[in-house]
């Protein structure tokens, strides 16, 4: 990953709202190799300590493409984009890699970490995860009956706990 606008920082120097980068902001998900990966926009996950670790948590639906790249591979990563991106993110939210190059329909311009992770020129933060923990998503265990409006596929996610084992800020973003 040769990119000299690119800085490595800790977690804990993240500036930005996280409520605002995943819950309005989205990002993108990504997981696969360098040659053979998906992405998809997110909208649902967080950000915090869990077994004395910096993690993330990410939930991912079993139809969507993306959730067999999740599955087979040990690192994701978590991209945010400025509001000029919005458009870009609601093409990989909207439309699926098994139908679409993604690349070439938004424009985003894929990079690799040193762990094999995609990330995007465009982003101005990227998170790099090993999976940690997965969990799926039980409806017996809602508390709130209304939860389960959101799922009339009752296609229930899966919610993965990742590591951060690295992260960037994009300078130049």
């Amino acid at each position: 990953m040769e990119n000299s606008n690119l800085l490595k920082i800790r977690p804990k120097e993240i500036k930005e709202n996280i409520f605002q980068l995943i819950g309005s902001d989205w990002f993108l998900l990504s997981a696969g190799t360098p040659e053979n990966f998906n992405t998809m926009t997110a909208s649902w996950g967080g950000m915090g300590v869990l077994w004395n670790k910096n993690v993330v948590f990410c939930f991912v639906r079993p139809p969507r493409f993306t959730f067999g790249f999740m599955e087979q591979n040990d690192f994701f990563s978590m991209c945010f984009f400025d509001e000029k991106y919005k458009n870009a993110l609601n093409i990989c939210g909207t439309k699926s890699g098994r139908d679409i190059d993604k690349m070439k329909e938004t424009g985003l311009n894929p990079i690799t970490s040193p762990n094999g992770s995609v990330f995007y020129t465009q982003a101005k933060l990227m998170l790099e995860c090993r999976k940690i923990y997965f969990s799926d998503i039980n409806p017996k265990q809602f508390l709130n009956e209304n939860i389960d409006s959101n799922y009339p596929g009752k296609d229930y996610h899966r919610m993965y706990v990742g590591e951060i084992i690295s992260c960037f800020e994009n300078l130049s973003a």
